[in-house]
């Protein structure tokens, strides 16, 4: 018995006649016909009687029909209840940097679980820039970005965590005794950023634009373990946040001279409907510490 061939049998009930049935149903006759008699042989009944001009139900097809009815109404109940709830259930699709999200937001999930185990979350590493157009297209529903975007007025927003940018270089480098660095001493420097969709990347180049030279940039990175391997030689730098977990037996990280600091945060769009489980996450976001993972001014 299938729930098909029980809708079948009801149509037929209702309307006495396997055509408007199959009208109804938008399937073909022959494929009512066999459905009502698979019923028949499965539960070795007569549930129709066929009349010249009109279908009608035998005895034993009335009780058949009234509790296929009952079958079928707690279907769609329980069809109706059940997609309602997986739309409660939908996760909150959050954008994260690459590299920032290895600061503080693991602890931070595991943290929002333990509160809301039912919650669920799909994390997406994209760059600021990437990150605010799919924001936009709604594919994502929140973003946690560099905060110096212009713009930011059309977004709601929580800053986590401020952080400032570092020269990273390995302590053979020509650079690695210096206290402080200017950009302009990036002029004969063999240097990695972090990717194009990286606001930071954006900031830095414009810079080097008004310094009037353009950098030898050797990589566009955003995995740590990468850029680091590449530092080891001795002959290239990168620019890294301070928050990032840095081997300081194999590496120097140098303060930038004219020191500016960033901040970190969730954005998400304004004047939009806030699904329930992302209103959860954002209340969440606005009460958790990163202080244990920042430098603070």
């Amino acid at each position: 018995m299938t729930l098909n061939q029980l809708e079948y049998f009801c149509a037929v009930c209702r309307y006495h006649s396997i055509s408007k049935a199959a009208e109804e149903l938008f399937v073909s006759q022959p494929a009512i016909s066999v459905a009502i008699r698979d019923l028949e042989n499965e539960f070795h009944l007569r549930l129709l009687n066929h009349a010249k001009n009109k279908i009608s139900p035998t005895q034993e097809g009335i009780e058949f029909y009234k509790r296929a009815e009952i079958i079928l109404g707690q279907t769609q109940d329980m069809y109706s209840d059940f997609s309602q709830l997986s739309l409660t259930m939908k996760p909150v699709r959050i954008a994260i940097p690459p590299l920032m999200s290895t600061v503080f937001f693991p602890r931070m999930i595991d943290a929002f679980h333990e509160s809301y185990s039912d919650v669920p979350v799909q994390l997406y590493e994209y760059g600021s820039v990437r990150a605010r157009a799919l924001l936009d297209s709604g594919a994502l529903d929140m973003a946690l970005v560099n905060m110096d975007f212009y713009n930011l007025e059309n977004y709601n927003s929580q800053i986590l965590m401020e952080d400032s940018l570092e020269y990273c270089v390995s302590r053979n480098h020509r650079y690695a005794s210096k206290e402080n660095i200017t950009l302009d001493m990036m002029k004969d420097e063999r240097i990695i950023l972090l990717n194009t969709d990286s606001v930071q990347t954006k900031l830095l180049k414009s810079k080097f634009n008004a310094l009037e030279f353009k950098p030898n940039i050797i990589l566009y990175c955003s995995q740590l373990y990468t850029t680091l391997n590449f530092l080891r030689g001795g002959d290239c730098g990168a620019f890294l946040y301070s928050s990032l977990a840095v081997n300081p037996r194999d590496f120097v990280k140098i303060p930038l001279a004219s020191k500016t600091y960033t901040n970190f945060g969730f954005i998400w769009k304004t004047g939009t409907f806030i699904p329930q489980n992302t209103a959860k996450f954002i209340d969440f976001a606005k009460h958790y510490d990163t202080s244990g993972f920042t430098e603070i001014r």
